[in-house]
């Protein structure tokens, strides 16, 4: 195959799942069929199948193809910059600038996850690979000093990981919710969660247990 029909193949690839982002925003993942898809895409149900077999695999794509993009992210973090300056650049992108297609898609796919096996496979591989992602960060940015050495890295990943989802979730929900309010609040909260870790049987600032 020729470098012009790999290329053709791409363009249709993203062009089939732009259209169905936008049907599984409008009618949910369940009430978007096949067919609406193909309507949106502007083509035949046979040349659709030939790309995606389902709506799971349609799924799969749009996935991979958001994967590709924050682990291009990730792999450009100048940590030269500081820590705190690249997780705050990332919170900006992924709270502010990612579209609201692209917001309300990402809650429709964690619903239906509790329904649908592959989705959730498909949703959990996603996770794993931006924790992987953003423990790899955060143990670099502790060898370079930029956070404690002993700094419960695991633990933060985890709650900053909740954090932006229920940032997600409000941006879906509520057309008056400020995410870039949050931003400072999100940064306030990863220095906490970034700090040394206190000796044993201090339970809080300057007392002992």
């Amino acid at each position: 195959m020729n470098q012009l029909n790999i290329q053709r193949q791409a363009d249709r690839r993203d062009e089939i799942l732009s259209a169905a982002q936008r049907c599984f925003v409008r009618s949910g993942f369940h009430q978007t069929s096949m067919q609406a898809i193909c309507a949106e895409a502007g083509m035949s149900a046979g040349n659709l199948y030939r790309y995606f077999p389902s709506k799971e695999a349609i799924i799969a794509g749009i996935a991979e193809r958001d994967r590709a993009e924050v682990a291009q992210e990730f792999a450009q973090a100048d940590l030269s910059k500081g820590l705190f300056a690249v997780l705050e650049g990332m919170a900006h992108h992924h709270f502010t600038i990612r579209s609201i297609e692209q917001v309300k898609l990402c809650t429709e796919v964690m619903s239906e996850a509790r329904r649908n096996p592959e989705i959730a496979r498909i949703s959990a591989a996603f996770d794993a690979d931006v924790r992987k992602w953003l423990t790899g960060l955060f143990n670099a940015a502790a060898e370079r000093g930029d956070i404690a050495s002993d700094a419960d890295i695991e633990g933060a990943v985890d709650m900053l990981m909740v954090i932006a989802d229920g940032v997600w979730w409000r941006r879906a929900l509520d057309p008056n919710f400020r995410a870039d309010a949050m931003i400072p609040v999100f940064m306030s909260v990863a220095r906490h969660l970034l700090r040394g870790r206190a000796p044993l049987g201090v339970v809080q600032e300057g007392k002992l247990s």
